[in-house]
């Protein structure tokens, strides 16, 4: 974080490419420990808080590592670094309780539902670091009082399409995210729908983003809207 933090103020390459190039390293070293963990307790890392918490942060560096490298955002990875950064404090603050291996949530249809619901959010928090960057610039752009962020941002255009991007991305992830979870859930309990807090709240999100992209679609929404 910090080393992007620099580069928010001092805008050589050098200092930006130094700065990927940590968060590579920390996305692969965290990688590799996650897979450590599954192996050594023969499960999915997800049984608790903490261990969610550090999924959801190896799902969105590497989301960032994807995006980044499709259109060079270089200003996005102050957002993707500082959100990483406080994912992993959470990690570090959360105890790690044990819990009891559960051998129905294995298999490829769970797996497959955790990787696509983990990295269908972490596309739209990048989305969301997207659009902060639009407001941020279109504001400056309005009000014509650029001011601190003007030089260092890209166009309205290419901010909006970088946030569109990762939320079709996600959007889409999302979906058969939900689908796989809901097939899974009639494999295991001989029903697609149970009212849980978690399946009320995703399919909550799952019609936000619907609306939204019908509206762009077909109601021509861009920019701020």
């Amino acid at each position: 974080m910090a080393g992007y933090l620099f580069f928010l103020f001092d805008q050589r390459d050098r200092i930006q490419k130094i700065s990927f190039y940590l968060v590579s390293t920390a996305v692969g070293v965290h990688f590799l420990s996650v897979l450590t963990v599954g192996i050594a307790a023969q499960d999915l890392p997800i049984k608790n808080m903490a261990q969610s918490l550090s999924l959801s942060a190896l799902a969105f560096g590497c989301m960032f590592l994807y995006f980044q490298y499709k259109f060079n955002l270089k200003i996005l990875g102050v957002f993707a670094s500082t959100l990483l950064s406080i994912l992993m404090l959470a990690v570090m603050l959360v105890p790690d309780t044990p819990v009891a291996s559960n051998e129905i949530f294995w298999g490829f249809l769970f797996v497959a539902h955790i990787v696509l619901v983990f990295t269908g959010d972490a596309s739209l928090g990048l989305a969301c670091g997207a659009g902060i960057l639009y407001l941020i610039q279109e504001k400056g752009i309005r009000t014509k009082n650029p001011g601190f962020f003007y030089k260092r941002l890209p166009s309205l255009d290419f901010l909006d399409n970088v946030s569109y991007t990762c939320t079709t991305t996600g959007f889409t992830l999302l979906t058969f995210g939900l689908i796989t979870g809901f097939i899974y859930a009639k494999s295991i309990w001989g029903r697609f729908w149970s009212w849980d807090f978690k399946e009320v709240f995703s399919i909550g999100t799952w019609l936000v983003y619907a609306a939204l992209l019908h509206f762009r679609f077909h109601s021509g929404w861009r920019g701020r809207k």
